[in-house]
């Protein structure tokens, strides 16, 4: 989403600094030990890749990653670029522009990747789920239940739907989160939707209630190997600065909302169980920057995350990324976590 504020908002991830240096400003380097929590702590971060281009396309506007079968980083512009990154410095190896089937560009937000080498991509313009090819091809589009869809065909607010997108372990289970939540819900209440994918297709699964922290809407979920639920959340205060916040949430004993027309806090639905690992406010800054105010100036626009593997612990490695929007205010930056579920 493209934050309606007077400077502009944040995404993160991770970059290997001593690698980057030479495509931008130097990446912050800081052990393992940095904690930003009891379950969260911080590697280092780069902003290496802020304000470049390649290939004639502006490297920035990130809005998601995913890790390709070829263990290359995929990462999503949401102004309808697809970039491939070498996982060990992030540095662009390729793009490819993507469009809907006639041609246009798209408010791409999410982004899944397949096995076969195919990628799901999730634009919040109507909100819509599409499979694209290795070159960008439209392959196939995802059903969408009419009540998620942008007013007036649905009760969504454009450019508040389909932020997150992540396959379940198996693959067989897709699942895209909303950033807010419906007309008609209560107020930080989103809904997040399913699809189960048989010979090759996906049809509508189950739907679930998740409820976000005051003010603060889903930007981006990623699965863990166990089949929960890495959830961010994230908002923005002008003058203050990003709010963002790392969850794990579990979809056992959630309740199946797709036949609840509103979600108004009724005692007999369930919503997804989360529980704080950690609010990225409180990770050492590593000497980072921000151009714009920040409660820790590591913060800006987060909106992209990925999990790149364990460590010998067995801590998770996650990526994320922030979307500088394009602004000068904001900067593409990646940072490098490790998580213990």
């Amino acid at each position: 989403m493209r934050p309606r504020t007077v400077l502009a908002l944040l995404t993160a991830g991770l970059a290997a600094a001593t690698c980057l240096t030479a495509a931008g400003p130097a990446g912050a380097a800081a052990p393992a030990q940095h904690a930003c929590s009891p379950a969260v702590s911080i590697d280092r971060f780069s902003d290496a890749l802020d304000k470049t281009t390649y290939d004639g396309t502006f490297v920035g506007n990130l809005s998601a990653l995913a890790v390709d079968r070829d263990g290359s980083l995929a990462a999503l512009s949401d102004r309808s670029a697809l970039f491939r990154l070498d996982a060990r410095t992030l540095r662009p190896t390729a793009v490819v522009r993507l469009t809907d089937e006639q041609g246009a560009d798209l408010d791409a937000e999410g982004l899944a990747a397949l096995g076969d080498g195919t990628r799901l991509v999730s634009s919040e313009t109507e909100p819509s789920v599409r499979r694209h090819s290795r070159d960008g091809t439209v392959l196939d589009r995802l059903p969408v239940p009419s009540a998620l869809r942008v007013a007036p065909a649905g009760r969504a607010t454009a450019n508040q739907t389909f932020e997150g997108l992540t396959l379940l372990p198996g693959g067989r289970t897709l699942l895209a989160s909303m950033e807010y939540a419906l007309s008609g819900d209560a107020t930080g209440t989103v809904r997040f939707q399913t699809w189960e994918r048989h010979r090759g297709r996906f049809a509508l699964a189950a739907q679930y209630a998740y409820r976000t922290d005051a003010g603060l809407g889903v930007p981006e979920v990623r699965a863990t190997p166990d089949g929960r639920l890495l959830v961010l959340e994230r908002g923005f205060t002008a003058g203050v600065g990003n709010t963002v916040r790392l969850y794990l949430a579990d979809l056992r004993h959630a309740t199946d909302t797709s036949g609840v027309e509103h979600l108004t806090g009724q005692r007999d639905v369930r919503p997804i169980r989360k529980t704080l690992l950690a609010d990225l406010a409180d990770c050492p800054s590593l000497g980072a920057t921000a151009k714009q105010p920040q409660p820790n100036p590591l913060l800006d626009n987060i909106e992209g995350m990925t999990i790149t593997g364990r460590d010998r612990t067995g801590r998770l490695k996650v990526l994320l990324v922030s979307d500088d929007n394009q602004n000068p205010a904001q900067t593409t930056r990646f940072f490098h976590l490790r998580v213990r579920v």
